[in-house]
């Protein structure tokens, strides 16, 4: 196998899953869109193409296997997820998907069976929902699923278990997944960086020490609806001001972090009757990210006693409800020097980094030796239609993430 076929074949298929999309600018392929269940029946059949053995868990996750030469060996593990976010693009989380099935195809083309079991995974529902849950695939996969996520509920009031159902999934299956799951011996995952740092540093691969924690925040400003027009400024509980103060709460949190972390509101919407009303319901949505628990737990207090501050100065009441998606969590280090290995050996340029975004690696990391392997993005670009990896650094990625598993196979206990 040349790399030129393999770059062919990988450039393929992503222009093939980038016509499952449900219109728009960029690519969408949201958890229980059509466009997502159609394009994982074309993931299910490439997976079959490339020589595994497929089913779908009881999470819905498509589950890829190469059968290996030693029973007792156990497996090895790689995968990602394909669905995006509301126009996002076509790389993030697809390349690993996609490179981790390449691999397989070169092990077969030349003749190359390992001791293990390869095990491939297309994870359900990566990207965070209507729900605020992310990973709900993955989380499932290692029993981290509970009850009360499947009770979460939307804005039109529909839980998520519901949603689930309705889509052909089993809730109680998703709550049993975990119980069906084999630890496998390891798990590394191909990704987009998702942001500049490897570009700007000239690196073809990213080894990664560790993926943030993140805190989420949903806030509920109850304050009075008025005459916008007779009320006078000093007597006004005007919950969208409150809500908006709120915002620039959150901003400062991130910019005061010194790099620690990060802060992002993402959503803020308000109620009135009319535009000649104060409004007396506003809603914000917000998350921190950061590699560093004592700070994440820091700036929830610090953000907490801000805005009530900042609410009861202006006659208004608010709840804040904080949802910890997931806590920081560092990555193996025996895997993160293999990978290194790998990539000094193929003559490629490495740099250690940390991840910023979450990913399905993150609750594998709870059960079994885990890894990431980084490849560039284009202007740092994610989550967006300009999201973009040249096809060189993907061929890279897939020859770093071929090369590990062949180490972590040849080294076995």
């Amino acid at each position: 196998m040349t790399l030129v076929a393999g770059a062919e074949r990988l450039h393929s298929d992503l222009a093939e899953l980038a016509t499952y999309s449900e219109g728009g600018p960029g690519t969408s392929r949201r958890l229980f869109s059509d466009a997502y269940r159609d394009s994982r029946d074309w993931v299910r059949e490439t997976m079959r193409e490339s020589g595994l053995v497929v089913r779908a868990d009881a999470a819905g996750n498509l589950v890829g296997v190469l059968e290996g030469n030693d029973p007792r060996a156990g497996t090895l593990m790689m995968g990602s997820h394909t669905d995006t976010v509301d126009g996002g693009g076509n790389y993030d989380g697809v390349v690993g998907v996609l490179g981790a099935i390449e691999v397989v195809r070169q092990f077969r083309e030349e003749g190359r069976r390992l001791a293990h079991d390869v095990v491939v995974v297309d994870f359900l529902g990566e990207e965070s929902n209507d729900y605020g849950l992310t990973c709900l695939g993955s989380r499932s996969f290692v029993g981290d699923l509970t009850a009360s996520d499947l009770a979460r509920v939307d804005t039109a009031g529909r839980t998520l278990g519901q949603r689930c159902a309705d889509s052909g999934l089993d809730p109680h299956g998703l709550l049993a997944a975990g119980r069906q799951f084999q630890r496998p011996r390891a798990y590394v995952e191909l990704h987009i960086e998702q942001g500049p740092v490897l570009e700007e540093r000239g690196a073809d691969i990213g080894v990664v020490t560790g993926i943030v924690g993140i805190q989420r925040l949903l806030a509920t400003f109850i304050g009075q609806a008025d005459h916008a027009g007779t009320t006078p400024m000093d007597r006004r509980r005007d919950a969208l001001v409150a809500a908006a103060s709120a915002v620039l709460a959150v901003r400062q949190t991130g910019c005061d972090a010194g790099g620690q972390g990060v802060a992002t509101a993402s959503d803020i919407s308000g109620y009135s009757s009319g535009p000649n009303v104060v409004p007396r319901t506003a809603r914000l949505q917000a998350e921190m990210r950061s590699i560093e628990p004592v700070w994440l737990s820091a700036a929830e207090r610090r953000l907490t006693q801000e805005i009530q501050h900042m609410a009861e100065s202006y006659g208004v009441e608010v709840d804040l409800e904080w949802i910890a998606d997931n806590e920081p969590r560092p990555m193996d280090g025996t895997i993160q020097r293999r990978i290194s290995t790998a990539a000094e050996a193929l003559g490629l340029r490495w740099e250690a980094i940390p991840s910023g975004a979450t990913h399905d690696a993150v609750h594998l990391a709870r059960v079994c030796p885990t890894a990431m392997v980084f490849v560039p993005s284009i202007g740092g670009r994610s989550h967006c239609p300009e999201e973009n990896t040249t096809i060189e650094d993907f061929v890279h990625g897939v020859g770093v993430l071929k090369e590990t598993l062949t180490d972590l196979d040849s080294t076995r206990a």
